[in-house]
């Protein structure tokens, strides 16, 4: 086994008040496409630019062509936890992990049992009508073609922070003391590019700063364990 993986591993074992931060790197091993690798999203061709498209502004403004986009590339069927959200939940029914903060919007984190989740960009399993609040699942956009409304007429909007939006205060102010208490911060899957969510890694005041990543972050040099490699196939092995 891998020194640095020996390391986390001892690492693990020692702690008891880990928190993890993930981004899509952590679901791409269920099958869940992310957007800035070079066969993300964000390097396919469209109409409009994907930051476009899944921004606040462009919902109101061509609500039809956001939900054509928002099905067939955000919506992904079948899809399953994989070793890594399935080994955190594990860490957590053993009372080492505090709490899961994740940039995902897929819910794979509940599904493979974590139940301490704090989702900063929210999720597409909720929706609300725009017009009285009346909350639905995801049914209530995957069972219709075009804008899904309420039965009050109103226009239905995935619970998703988009491009404009701002996140919730709640969440980050949760998440903001879980990391500053942690006594071992562990970050994966995610290029820590997106802020205000990457600017949460600041609030850590530990010294067993882990970051699991596929490709270089900026964050690298400040990490006190670093592991290149795909966060699944590292957590198999914790």
């Amino acid at each position: 086994m891998d020194d640095n993986i020996l390391t986390l591993k001892r690492w693990i074992e020692e702690s008891s008040n880990i928190v993890f931060f993930g981004g899509a790197g952590v679901s791409t091993e269920s099958g869940i496409p992310d957007f800035r690798s070079v066969d993300g999203l964000y390097h396919q061709k469209f109409d409009y630019p994907p930051e476009t498209i899944l921004s606040g502004s462009f919902f109101e403004t061509h609500t039809e062509e956001f939900y054509r986009f928002y099905r067939d590339k955000m919506l992904i069927s079948g899809v399953k936890p994989n070793r890594a959200h399935i080994r955190l939940a594990e860490l957590e029914a053993e009372g080492k992990l505090r709490a899961v903060i994740t940039q995902n919007i897929d819910g794979l984190h509940q599904l493979a049992g974590s139940r301490n989740v704090l989702e900063l960009h929210g999720s597409v399993l909720r929706n609300h009508c725009v017009k009285c609040g009346r909350s639905y699942g995801l049914e209530a956009v995957t069972s219709c073609e075009g804008v899904p409304k309420c039965t009050c007429g109103g226009t239905i909007k995935p619970d998703v922070v988009l491009y404009g939006e701002c996140l919730d205060e709640d969440v980050i102010e949760a998440s903001v003391k879980a990391i500053r208490n942690a006594d071992m911060l562990i970050i994966g899957g995610t290029s820590l590019v997106v802020y205000p969510a990457a600017g949460l890694v600041d609030y850590y005041r530990g010294n067993r700063l882990v970051l699991i990543n596929r490709d270089p972050t900026g964050y690298d040099s400040s990490a006190d364990l670093l592991i290149t490699g795909k966060i699944g196939e590292v957590f198999s092995q914790v």
